[in-house]
């Protein structure tokens, strides 16, 4: 049987994706991740499990457990562990309301949040976390981390397979790190739906800066539904052109 030049460079690709510590789900286990438009931006179209995320909060208001870095971890987390299985949230300074965590489609006993007093604490039971392979996900809250200290993290999630996502908030140092991904999460201002009162669905700044074997964007989605929905950009202001149509 012959094969043509595009399906030997595909195999090939299958073939070094996990030798580069990029994980998908072994047939027959049904781990979806379901991202919308930004599936096409990771390695086969399927976002990596068993692989190391980092994501980047400048700032309190980036990290809001609703509207947030935080919110958009909640989302990950609730398709991982919709087959079961509960999650670990590491940390030494937590904010994350649990009870808000249902909005993500997670029960809040499913997450075992441990507080701890140093981000040297964070990074050591995260490690611990990661080798337990009966763990969705774990998530860690630090500020620095070395390269060297990442290096471990991903090394015993290819041994697991868990999931590991490591929340930076306001790092003084944007060094490079073992991970197959860098996020930065801004929110967005809501919309209610039918112009009724109250909030409105969250909505999200997605930049994915890195991606191994990917190509990274910026998208503007919104959670609603128990799922991702692109929305266009908001207006902030009206052209000139336009100013002058109508005045």
């Amino acid at each position: 049987m012959s094969f043509s030049r595009a399906d030997i460079i595909s195999q090939l690709k299958m073939e070094i994706l996990p030798l580069q510590g990029l994980k998908f789900p072994a047939a027959g286990v049904n781990v979806e991740v379901d991202l919308g438009p930004l599936q096409a931006s990771f390695p086969n179209s399927c976002f990596p499990v068993g692989a190391v995320h980092e994501f980047l909060s400048p700032g309190a208001e980036y990290a809001a457990a609703t509207e947030g870095t935080e919110g958009f971890i909640a989302c990950l987390l609730g398709a991982l562990m919709r087959n079961g299985g509960a999650s670990l949230w590491i940390s030494s300074s937590r904010t994350v309301f649990p009870p808000a965590l249902k909005a993500f489609d997670i029960e809040p006993d499913k997450i075992i949040f441990i507080d701890v007093q140093k981000e040297k604490d964070v990074l050591w039971t995260m490690e611990e976390a990661l080798k337990c392979g009966g763990l969705a996900a774990v998530v860690g809250e630090l500020s620095e981390i070395s390269f060297t200290a990442s290096r471990r993290l991903q090394l015993a999630v290819e041994e697991s397979q868990v999931t590991g996502f490591i929340l930076r908030h306001h790092p003084k140092n944007l060094n490079t790190i073992a991970s197959v991904s860098r996020w930065k999460i801004s929110h967005l201002p809501s919309e209610s739906e039918d112009d009724l009162p109250g909030v409105g669905f969250p909505r999200w700044n997605i930049e994915l800066l890195k991606i191994r074997n990917g190509k990274p964007g910026t998208w503007k989605m919104e959670w609603s539904g128990g799922k991702f929905r692109h929305i266009s950009p908001l207006v902030t202001s009206i052209p000139e052109e336009q100013k002058r149509k109508t005045g």
